[in-house]
């Protein structure tokens, strides 16, 4: 975690003294293409003997910005998102390691407020859908790697929201964001396997058509 807010803190940096030196794109209609890293973890745990850490992981996509007007806008993104998280426990007294690794198309629908040319804030809801999840379990000197199978009590599409702002340098955007699940991940309460909410960090790279 500290490491990400040290990137933040960073990219601010660098390019907070451009930010009335760029060229005035508010008004116009842009398409990009964005990649960079999730640093997710999970929150509001129920029955869960084991203690969770955040773990980093690929993002990517494509973003679409519609002004309304020079200050406001609508900005929907498709992006491939890897979240999860590590942690440790025990069973039957035996100590064991787990790692989560879920593949997510995540679609969020972001607001805009433009101050200035080069700024932007976003936030706005966030649609969420599992493809695909690996579980590593190790435990003493063996170790095992599990493609789940999706069934009933695993909920695949689910809602949260997304915050955080874009810093433009002519046709580049670093893009920081926040964002967390509403929804846990079991569609019922008839599932063995840990209940929790997905939370993350995001820090992208983009390039604007």
């Amino acid at each position: 975690m500290k490491k990400v807010t040290a990137m933040l803190i960073a990219c601010i940096s660098i390019f907070g003294m451009n930010l009335n030196a760029q060229e005035d794109y508010r008004g116009n209609l842009k398409f990009g293409l964005k990649a960079g890293a999730n640093y997710s973890n999970v929150w509001d745990e129920q029955d869960n003997d084991f203690e969770a850490n955040g773990k980093a992981g690929f993002a990517g996509g494509a973003f679409l910005h519609i002004p309304i007007g020079k200050f406001l806008g609508v900005q929907p993104e498709v992006l491939f998102s890897q979240k999860g998280f590590q942690g440790s426990g025990s069973v039957l007294g035996q100590e064991y390691a787990f790692k989560r690794t879920t593949n997510y198309l995540d679609v969020p629908i972001l607001f805009t407020f433009k101050p200035f040319p080069a700024f932007s804030i976003v936030a706005g809801p966030q649609y969420s859908f599992l493809m695909s999840q690996e579980d590593n379990f190790t435990t003493g000197t063996s170790s095992a790697t599990e493609f789940r199978d999706f069934d009933t009590d695993i909920r695949r599409n689910t809602l949260g929201a997304v915050v955080g702002f874009d810093v433009n340098v002519n046709h580049f955007v670093v893009s920081p964001r926040a964002g967390w699940d509403f929804l846990t991940n079991h569609s019922d309460g008839s599932s063995s396997a840990p209940r929790y909410k997905n939370q993350w960090l995001q820090l992208t790279l983009g390039y604007r058509f």
